[in-house]
């Protein structure tokens, strides 16, 4: 009972209070409505337990684990109807890709491409910043957003450290590009994923709407932080100028060995480009639509487990993020009550009756509103939320394509506006935090705020663009 009451000691007064007027809100909101009883039960309990997530993330599978035992206490949900909604499908999906990742991490390959990728730097500040930015984009892009930051903002720490500057410019600058690129592909983080099943969406397709609109809203930011941290970079460049011995010169002083190495080129590139055919191949062999986008993660990582026998339990256990797949299959089960008892479709007809069927005006609308509730709550949440309200808007005739584009771009380019707003950025702070090194809100805003709007309107026009003229 001691450790119990220790708990709740230690939750600020305000987060409760936030919690218990924000879960009150919603009810009554839900109330003008006239919902039915299980409608509002429903969304009560996804109010509360996602503000009491957001408030006390730590204790965020307590919350939502209490969340999903009222719904089935309230007789709301059944277990086949949970099952249906947990996405397994996703959750599988990055099991398998956080089991392939976790091989190629412990090989010391991401280590081995950082010192590679800083080759093209040498001294240079600017060139440094680029090479980082780039560097981040592509790494979320190819394995995810999660480790891209890990391995950037570790390889940040120890320039800035050496150079005795502060690291929080230059870790908001890997962030940022962190987010764009973790669009480009299906495998840059879990929205992505996400979208890419809700939608019916290939990695190919990633590929030919998504990849070119990060590409140039990365060079916008690229652009972006070159001008708003100018007298930072010029700062950087003379620091760096007295470390000659910043990183490893010769082969011999990597963390990698030759067998290693070629094992790890040989795992990434299969998985990659099996990856990208997915689709292809599947019209092949006549299987559904992203049938391969969930087995090929499951099949190498079989083989890495085959290939570590003595490792493959701590693989397992300590490479997957068990914690967060937990949260999000009681998310998922949660945000797919509220389509099964009727609020999704509701909200859904109160869009298009703003909008009414016009297709330009809803993109529009998307915009905001992703975009506020990814930087104010979670990226992860928003796009969860608002998928069964885009397939629902798509099943009274309306093209919902460009709408998952939208939905996408919003969750991670809008993600940048707060420290919040994504996981990438979680990560990032609490790194930072670790070495002493804190980053205000007002700080991470200011410039957030900048690259979130410009991005953010590059997404819309080039998406208008191919799609409306």
């Amino acid at each position: 009972m001691s450790s119990v009451s220790e708990i709740f000691k230690n939750l600020p007064v305000l987060n409760i209070s936030v919690v218990i007027l924000s879960t009150l809100l919603i009810t009554g909101l839900a109330s003008l409505f006239n919902f039915s009883f299980t409608q509002n039960v429903a969304l009560t309990v996804f109010a509360f337990k996602t503000a009491a997530a957001l408030m006390f993330w730590r204790y965020r599978v307590p919350f939502a684990t209490f969340g999903l035992a009222m719904l089935f206490l309230f007789g709301v949900l059944d277990v086949p109807h949970m099952v249906e909604f947990a996405s397994l499908d996703i959750v599988l999906f990055l099991i398998g890709m956080m089991i392939v990742i976790g091989f190629l991490e412990e090989r010391g390959f991401f280590e081995y491409l950082t010192q590679v990728f800083l080759k093209f730097a040498g001294q240079d500040g600017k060139r440094i910043v680029i090479v980082i930015m780039i560097f981040s984009a592509l790494s979320a892009a190819l394995i995810d957003e999660v480790t891209s930051i890990l391995i950037s903002v570790s390889l940040i720490l120890r320039i800035t450290s050496k150079c005795k500057i502060n690291a929080i410019p230059l870790v908001l600058m890997s962030v940022f590009a962190t987010n764009i690129g973790s669009a480009a592909t299906v495998v840059g983080n879990p929205v992505g994923v996400l979208i890419a099943f809700r939608g019916g969406l290939t990695f190919l397709d990633f590929i030919r709407w998504s990849t070119p609109i990060c590409i140039i809203a990365l060079l916008v930011t690229i652009l972006i932080c070159l001008k708003y941290y100018s007298k930072y970079i010029s700062k950087l460049d003379n620091s760096l100028k007295y470390e000659k011995e910043m990183f490893p010169k010769s082969t011999e002083e990597q963390s990698i060995t030759p067998k290693d190495l070629t094992i790890s080129w040989i795992i990434f590139l299969v998985t990659l480009a099996l990856l990208i055919l997915h689709h292809p191949l599947e019209e092949l062999f006549h299987l559904e639509k992203n049938t391969l986008l969930l087995g090929i993660p499951l099949f190498m990582s079989s083989i890495v487990l085959w290939l570590e026998p003595q490792k493959a339990k701590h693989l397992v256990e300590r490479r997957v993020d068990w914690w967060t797949l937990l949260f999000f299959i009681m998310l998922f089960a949660s945000v797919g009550t509220l389509q099964y008892v009727g609020v999704i479709d509701i909200l859904a007809r109160g869009l298009i009756n703003i909008a009414g069927h016009d297709l330009l005006t809803l993109t529009a609308l998307f915009i905001p509103v992703i975009g506020l509730l990814s930087a104010l709550l979670d990226n992860v949440l928003a796009v969860a939320t608002f998928s069964p309200i885009v397939i629902e808007i798509g099943a009274v005739g309306i093209n919902n394509f460009p709408l998952w584009w939208i939905m996408l771009h919003s969750a991670c380019f809008i993600g940048n506006l707060t420290v919040i707003g994504s996981t990438a950025n979680i990560v990032a702070a609490g790194l930072c935090e670790r070495k002493g090194e804190r980053i205000s809100l007002l700080e991470w805003v200011k410039i957030g705020a900048l690259v979130s709007v410009l991005t953010i309107l590059v997404s819309f026009v080039l998406i208008y663009v191919q799609l409306f003229i």
